[in-house]
């Protein structure tokens, strides 16, 4: 019988190796979609997507597939770690997408990929109306997924599950608002102070060319490993991995405001470190990514936000900036760039929001998601809600779509209930911070040195190297000894902004 169940196993692994390799070439495809596919190629290469993933998803649900969980789900003993592994993930996705129509799951992929391509037009046009048909069918579809899936409790948690397993509405109803109460008077606090940065420096004309070559530097530091991977241009940036020895990041330029580009780069560079350190035993099973968008998150959040935003990270790489800068900064002293990248204040857009009001934006896209998904916000609302939100969490209101509700990517994709891992991954990005100090007190001197491969080791020692095999909170768990907590997150940001603005 062991015999027996190590050859079905084999067979087994290589089945999901093939379902790895279209996921590949389909992430490969969707990369070069979003960094410079030619206008008229975009039809056709939607087409192709849509068999590329029918196929992929038919596979995950064969009778093929079918047989295997059959055959092996009750002799775990006999299996291997990452075989027993593979096999609850696959086992997970088949009982999802077993519930799905292939034909209906064909049609929700090319409507994917047509969708992204109008809501850049819509966003560049600032035209909600171009983009609703598009989006009230990908909610509608979502709708009916929920309810070919099931659900426990609010019909959100189905949603919340695909990106952050473990993680529930109530659990996120409960630290978000600890944060929100800690944020909010904070934010009064430093809208009130007199003593706020000067930050008209920080938006002179800074080359595109320069602020790149600047960006490649900062990654190289971070330890990404250019021979597997490469940095391109895109209108949204992201990072996409394919396998560990091939994982891209993008970025975009803003000639007028250097931080797009070098914080942009950051942040994707750090997914990116995520994935190029997954054990290589897991390549060509579905362990061989992020365990979660929040612990993902956790890892770009805190090297863009904590260690880059720290003034000792910018006693190494201050006088480098200026090398690039053309003269930009050749008057102002670091205490005065170190005040002016930690300015707070609202802000429209999330992506250029600073880290004291991130998370605020992260709260009304997460309010808005989980009304839409439980019948109290309709698609056609969405501006006016969104704009509402904005005026009262933020004090500010959008005056158009392309700054308001039309401003991120994740809805064309279908990517619902994807936001709250940001706030999320904030969080415990500050508790892994917290923990790592722990082992790493030199890290003040790491980041003033330029020194930051301990910090990347410690990471790959305990999120990296586990790519799926864990779920975030048992990852947090370890690594921390505690569960999620936002108390280090909300301890982080008082003490940080109240040093920036001299609150007393």
């Amino acid at each position: 019988m062991p015999e027996k169940i190590v050859e079905i196993e084999k067979e087994f692994l290589q089945y999901v190796k093939k379902m790895q390799a279209y996921e590949e070439a389909l992430g490969l495809m969707y990369w070069d979609l979003r960094t410079g596919a030619p206008k008229n190629g975009v039809e056709q290469r939607s087409q192709v997507i849509g068999v590329l993933a029918s196929e992929h998803f038919q596979m995950s649900t064969s009778e093929e597939m079918a047989a295997y969980i059959a055959s092996l789900s009750n002799k775990q003993e006999f299996l291997t770690e990452i075989g027993s592994l593979t096999l609850k993930e696959c086992k997970k996705q088949y009982e999802k997408n077993k519930k799905i129509p292939a034909d209906e799951y064909k049609e929700y992929v090319v409507l994917q990929s047509k969708a992204e391509h109008v809501w850049e037009q819509a966003r560049a046009e600032s035209d909600f109306e171009m983009f609703k048909p598009y989006l009230e069918k990908l909610v509608a579809f979502n709708k009916k997924f929920i309810e070919y899936w099931g659900y426990s409790g609010n019909k959100y948690n189905t949603l919340l599950d695909m990106y952050e397993p473990g993680v529930t509405v109530d659990i996120i109803d409960r630290v978000f608002g600890e944060l929100r109460d800690v944020i909010v008077p904070l934010v009064k606090k430093i809208t009130n102070s007199e003593n706020k940065p000067k930050t008209d420096f920080l938006f002179h004309s800074f080359p595109k060319n320069k602020q790149k070559e600047f960006s490649l530097k900062i990654l190289d530091q971070m330890g990404y490993d250019f021979d597997s991977g490469r940095m391109d241009e895109t209108v949204h940036p992201f990072a996409t991995g394919l396998n560990p020895g091939d994982v891209r990041v993008t970025t975009r330029y803003e000639e007028n405001d250097f931080r797009m580009a070098v914080f942009g780069s950051i942040h994707e560079g750090r997914h990116a470190l995520y994935e190029q350190n997954i054990s290589k035993d897991l390549i060509g099973t579905p362990l061989c990514k992020g365990t979660s968008m929040g612990i993902h998150e956790s890892q770009s959040l805190f090297y863009e936000n904590i260690l880059a935003r720290d003034r000792a990270f910018w006693e190494c790489n201050y006088e480098l900036l200026k090398e690039y800068a053309d003269g930009q900064f050749d008057q102002v002293s670091l205490d005065d760039f170190y005040r002016a990248i930690n300015e707070a204040k609202p802000s429209f857009i999330r992506i250029e929001s600073d880290d004291l009001t991130y998370a605020l934006h992260i709260i009304i896209r997460y309010e808005i998601e989980k009304g839409l998904f439980n019948g109290e916000i309709q698609v056609g609302d969405l501006p006016d809600v969104w704009n509402d939100k904005y005026e009262e969490y933020l004090g500010i209101r959008p005056s158009n779509d392309a700054e308001g509700v039309l401003q991120d990517v994740h809805w064309s994709g279908g990517s619902f209930g994807y936001f709250p891992s940001y706030a999320l991954g904030y969080m415990y990005a500050a508790q892994l911070k917290n923990a790592m100090l722990k082992d790493l007190p030199n890290y003040e001197e790491l980041l003033r040195n330029g020194d930051l491969l301990p910090i990347k080791n410690w990471l790959t020692e305990h999120v990296h190297q586990y790519g799926k095999t864990k779920e975030p909170l048992e990852i947090i768990k370890l690594a921390t000894g505690e569960g999620l907590s936002a108390k280090y997150l909300a301890n982080y940001l008082e003490e940080k902004f109240s040093k920036v603005y001299q609150l007393s």
